[in-house]
């Protein structure tokens, strides 16, 4: 895995920048549609990464184990629905531009919740040392 490692980024970033080039011109001729995808994404990033950030913070745990549980939910694998919509449904069909969308909404949503985690960070209590993970 040391010897793969290195490349695992490139291989992400040349099967998105495959995946936006063979469907860009569907993205681009129907805006609508696209918007019409992305709007219950985005509510459900927002809405998970809450319901997961606050009952952790109720329960008094840590910023860093309520973080990570919070964009645990929050994210989701479109690279697995991407390939199955493809395999399914063929690259040109409706599924495939959803699971593309994915993505597309997946990466900046998780990014601005991102800056709201690290804000939130100094409402967190202490986590004192005998509870501390790692």
């Amino acid at each position: 895995m040391p010897r793969f490692g290195p490349t695992a980024l490139l291989d992400l970033l040349y099967t998105i920048v495959l995946m936006f080039a063979m469907q860009g011109s569907r993205i681009l001729q129907r805006p609508l549609d696209v918007l019409r995808i992305a709007a219950p994404l985005a509510t459900y990033f927002l809405m998970m990464f809450g319901l997961s950030m606050l009952p952790a913070k109720r329960l008094r745990f840590g910023y860093p184990e309520s973080a990570s549980l919070a964009f645990t939910a929050a994210g989701n694998n479109f690279e697995l629905a991407i390939a199955v919509a493809v395999a399914t449904f063929g690259l040109s069909s409706g599924e495939a531009l959803a699971a593309v969308v994915g993505p597309l909404i997946e990466v900046p949503a998780l990014i601005a919740l991102g800056y709201v985690a690290l804000g939130d960070r100094r409402f967190f209590p202490p986590v004192p040392a005998a509870l501390r993970v790692g």
